[in-house]
């Protein structure tokens, strides 16, 4: 099901958009590319999604980013790696008024990284950064998340 289901970011994005932890919360994948290395994500401005303050929930924040790195990494390399989170902080930088909005890239020199730092079957801890910003495009919140990505075992170097 999986190769199936990571031929085409399309796929992904419409799934996730069905997935009661986006869906429930406000939180919509506007644009995955079929290639897997873009991905825009907001978070509509809904009673639910606001803390005590009126303003976006910090863990509605933390969450609009949660699974798209990895999920964008497993796109474009496909089955022979196991890629998942192993950390994240979040920095708020201001109150999210209104809806707020993240971008994701993954870039060549980050796919190279990954591809010389894994080719002889280590494990490889990259970080990445995402900005989720206002409408005005104003810093909201900083996210900065540790991947773990590493070739599966049957397809690691003897």
């Amino acid at each position: 099901m999986k190769s199936w289901l990571f031929k085409k970011g399309s796929r992904i994005k419409h799934l996730l958009n069905l997935w009661p932890p986006f869906f429930f919360t406000g939180i919509r994948i506007r644009e995955l590319s079929d290639d897997f290395r873009l991905c825009r994500v907001e978070l509509k401005d809904r009673p639910w999604t606001k803390n005590a303050n009126g303003t976006q929930f910090g863990g509605s924040l933390f969450a609009m980013t949660d699974p798209i790195y990895a999920l964008m990494l497993m796109g474009i390399l496909g089955k022979r790696y196991h890629v998942w989170d192993r950390a994240a902080r979040i920095h708020f930088e201001k109150p999210g008024t209104g809806k707020v909005y993240a971008e994701f890239i993954i870039s060549e020199p980050l796919l190279e990284e990954i591809a010389a730092a894994t080719g002889e079957g280590e494990k490889f801890l990259p970080e990445v950064v995402t900005d989720v910003k206002d409408a005005k495009g104003e810093l909201v919140a900083r996210i900065e998340r540790t991947l773990y990505v590493r070739l599966k075992r049957h397809h690691r170097p003897a």
